[in-house]
């Protein structure tokens, strides 16, 4: 399944995404957050759904999408997890996973616009496969970690550089901002992925192409992350995990490029869509 919250920030309603178009699911009575994933909700939703499929009006084109998964209790990230983005930025390859966070408060749909920080000389992008958690787990072992998996999300990770590399060395501060997580269009379900290991994933800035990279160049891949993580904390339905980014940020260029008012940046990943945002300058 595809599934989508669509509506006015704050008022988003569940919905479906099939070959016919997007449907409004809000009949069925939950929002897709944590209490829907920790209660099974994907095995009752797609029950629900094969049985009213014919009764839900379509979602009008054009209409805005939230972000897939209500407002989650954590959005992990993982930094430096391709070869050639840590060589870019003149990182050493990581023994283990580097772990920050982005703060919940970023979280935007896909579409929306991209706000630039008050003083940001230095924001940037970074297309990422994003894995939502299904179930409840904490010191889960690789060989089990995708039974805890409910499915998959477009994430661009912004990041403003010199709040998260030259003001004492604190990812999260650079992480943070508001609507630097635009997640979606959609949670993709994982039995729609055959090979999760195997998905092409791009940005353009302006449309001009920036990234261009595949999942199969992880480092650690997606059953290594997730149970590493469960070591040290646990992990609740509908958290989001956001495993890195290939090369190709402006960071990384030279000359290095950030983004400004009037930019637009389009990124995608085989099988989950693509989003757009423009940039705007920040207001009072």
């Amino acid at each position: 399944m595809k599934l989508i919250r669509f509506g006015l920030p704050g008022e988003e309603k569940p919905g479906v995404v099939t070959a016919a178009g997007m449907f409004d699911a809000s009949a069925f009575g939950e929002d897709f957050g944590e209490r829907f994933f920790e209660a099974d909700g994907l095995s009752r939703f797609a029950a629900w759904w094969a049985a009213n499929e014919g009764k839900c009006p379509q979602v009008p084109e054009g209409t805005r999408l939230g972000a897939p998964v209500q407002r989650p209790s954590k959005i992990i990230c993982i930094g430096l997890n391709y070869a050639d983005h840590a060589k870019e930025t003149g990182a050493a390859i990581p023994k283990e996973p580097i772990v920050f966070f982005k703060s919940t408060s970023s979280l935007v749909g896909p579409n929306d616009d991209l706000v630039i920080p008050r003083n940001s000389v230095k924001t940037d992008w970074e297309v990422e496969l994003a894995v939502v958690i299904g179930k409840r787990t904490s010191y889960v072992e690789e060989k089990d970690a995708m039974n805890y998996v409910a499915g998959y999300c477009l994430h661009n990770d912004y990041s403003e550089r010199e709040f998260q590399l030259e003001r004492g060395g604190q990812w999260v501060k650079g992480k943070s901002n508001d609507t630097f997580a635009p997640l979606g269009p959609w949670l993709v379900t994982k039995d729609e992925i055959a090979d999760v290991n195997n998905l092409r994933l791009w940005l353009t800035v302006n449309g001009k192409k920036y990234q261009d990279g595949n999942t199969s160049n992880l480092i650690f891949n997606i059953p290594f992350i997730v149970s590493y993580l469960s070591q040290f904390m646990t992990l609740l339905p509908g958290d989001v995990i956001s495993t890195g980014t290939p090369a190709g940020v402006g960071l990384g260029l030279n000359p290095q490029v950030f983004l400004k008012a009037g930019d637009v940046v389009e990124l995608g990943i085989d099988g989950l869509g693509a989003s757009k945002q423009t940039a705007v300058a920040w207001k009072k």
